[in-house]
């Protein structure tokens, strides 16, 4: 026996009719590359973006046809996310922060008709295109007078462009199983890889964003949006914002602590979400520079973060210094991607400061939806036990079955699991704990060291910025942790006084076995260390046996 329940289908259209006509004045504030602020609100995204769909419908663009966009967090990147995928085609983000090579080889495999870009990007895109035959036109997202001198053919102005289309009358009629969004993984070891997101699977996830314990949006919150819209669809805040009726605030290109401070105080900003590179740099920033009455002049109560594990120190400092709640997540770009949200339990309330802190930091339980589990080698399944580490699997509605341009269900094994190349452990509470990436995990004399905690034990030091961990061969011990530590401004680095520090908080036997002072460390587009590059830096660091200082 069926239902008898009205079958809607889920699709993004619903998110912005819902946002237009619920919330219709609710603001969308977006700085431009000058700096200067555009005030718009949901009802005009909607309108405009029923102008884009007939605009891109004039250009010859039918339903499933891919639109890629190399642009910034501003309102006409916004605007294209619904009049893009609302009317049955693709939007294809793409990072303007990955090597050339990458950006071209993404946009040719992905396939897309049309290419829409921030003028500041034009040098980037100008010259690819040569090697881009799939793309016929570019749509530069600006005024005419405001496109600067290009190679380009013909652009179309962005603007012009809209302001000449007749919006469509309503949103079409969508299966909700077919694809509302393309967006690629960094690419570190090999070439990128496209994760096709479908219409369900793309309300389902930003269903999930509202929920108490996950990001627990609303419609009062006040959004400032500081992962990229090219980064997995800015973890899908775009849709659940929409969902919420919730303020956005959109900061352009511009991510420096100066320029962020300033759209938190003025905008009124409760939640924001980024990665920890991004908060470590505001919190030094309010710290050296903003007065405790500047700083309790804000009224963000809450951050989310990813992307990479967040140092407990960070956590730590948003709690003394700004009585914000950091909230952890893990995800991938195959996982749409929030995956887990560490929130803690009913029976955590009574929990000392420091263990309050020791539990944000682990990456979170299982959102509704999300199943996870880790496996031996030999892939049977481990206890929930807290202690032993394994290959982490997930599966569920939001997770990936296969790349694009790969055959179905080629991405998972005959369960339907995805193999996350994490190696993790799970606790009898069902929070998940990433101790490393499987190609990351340092093999010393048999056992594995976690990089990700010794880099975490490092940043709690007052004087470090930041801290990367390598597994380098060693001829006695398979291979041996080396530290690569970026110091704050003004500090001065001893290594002895770190390895003291760090023996604090781990096994001895975890100590590195050296350590290196360092002006920078590298990073992927997406704001995570660049580890490969450093292991090609540094691979060899141990052969010479004069460079081993520790004897285990």
């Amino acid at each position: 026996m069926l239902g008898a329940m009205q079958a809607h289908q889920l699709t993004t259209a619903m998110l912005i009719q819902h946002a237009a006509t619920n919330h219709p004045l609710r603001e969308i504030v977006s700085r431009g590359e000058d700096g200067r602020l555009t005030r718009s609100n949901w009802q005009t995204v909607e309108s405009r973006a029923r102008r884009v769909a007939a605009a891109l419908a004039g250009l010859g663009l039918r339903p499933g046809d891919r639109v890629a966009t190399l642009a910034w967090n501003r309102l006409p990147h916004l605007e294209l996310y619904y009049g893009v995928s609302a009317a049955g085609m693709v939007l294809h983000t793409v990072n303007p922060r990955l090597f050339p090579e990458q950006i071209r080889y993404i946009l040719d495999h992905g396939g897309a008709r049309v290419l829409c870009v921030d003028p500041d990007l034009l040098p980037l895109v100008e010259p690819m295109l040569a090697d881009l035959p799939k793309i016929e036109r570019v749509i530069v997202l600006a005024p005419q007078a405001a496109i600067p001198a290009t190679t380009i053919t013909t652009p179309i102005a962005y603007d012009g462009l809209i302001a000449e289309a007749r919006p469509i009358e309503r949103w079409p009629i969508i299966d909700e199983n077919s694809a509302s969004a393309l967006c690629y993984t960094s690419g570190t070891t090999g070439n990128p890889k496209g994760v096709l997101y479908s219409h369900r699977s793309t309300v389902l996830h930003a269903m999930s964003a509202l929920a108490a314990d996950s990001m627990a949006l609303a419609a009062a919150d006040s959004i400032l949006v500081v992962t990229p819209l090219f980064h997995v669809n800015a973890w899908g805040i775009p849709y659940s914002a929409a969902m919420a009726g919730a303020k956005l605030v959109l900061p352009g290109s511009a991510l420096d602590p100066v320029s962020l401070h300033d759209l938190m105080r003025d905008e009124g900003v409760t939640f924001s979400l980024g990665v920890p590179t991004v908060w470590l740099a505001l919190l030094d920033h309010l710290r050296r520079e903003r007065s405790s009455d500047e700083r309790a002049a804000l009224r963000l109560n809450r951050v989310f973060t990813g992307g990479a594990a967040t140092p407990r120190a960070l956590i730590e400092q948003f709690r003394t210094l700004l009585d914000v709640e950091t909230i952890q997540a893990w995800g991938m770009t195959e996982t749409s991607p929030v995956a887990t949200v560490c929130r803690p339990l009913a029976h955590h309330a009574d929990l000392p400061s420091h263990a309050q802190i020791d539990l944000r930091a682990l990456q979170g339980r299982a959102v509704f939806g999300v199943e996870l589990r880790i496996e031996d080698e030999e892939g049977r399944e481990l206890p929930r036990n807290g202690e032993l580490s394994g290959l982490l699997k997930v599966r569920g509605p939001w997770v990936l079955n296969a790349y694009h341009g790969q055959a179905s269900g080629s991405a998972v094994d005959a369960d339907g699991w995805f193999d996350t190349g994490d190696v993790a452990r799970i606790d009898a509470d069902g929070f998940l704990q990433i101790t490393d990436r499987a190609k990351d995990v340092i093999k010393s004399g048999g056992e594995w060291i976690s990089s990700i905690d010794l880099e975490n034990a490092a940043v709690a030091h007052p004087k470090v910025a930041e801290a990367a961990v390598i597994g380098v061969a060693h001829p006695k011990w398979q291979e041996r942790p080396l530290m690569l530590i970026r110091l704050h401004l003004g500090e001065n680095g001893d290594r002895a006084e770190i390895l003291d520090h760090l023996a604090a908080h781990v096994a001895r036997w975890w100590l590195p076995d050296d350590i290196l002072f360092v002006d920078d460390l590298p990073h992927t587009a997406t704001g995570k260390l660049l580890k490969t590059e450093l292991r090609a830096r540094h691979g060899d660091h141990f052969a010479d046996r004069g460079n081993i200082d520790q004897e285990l």
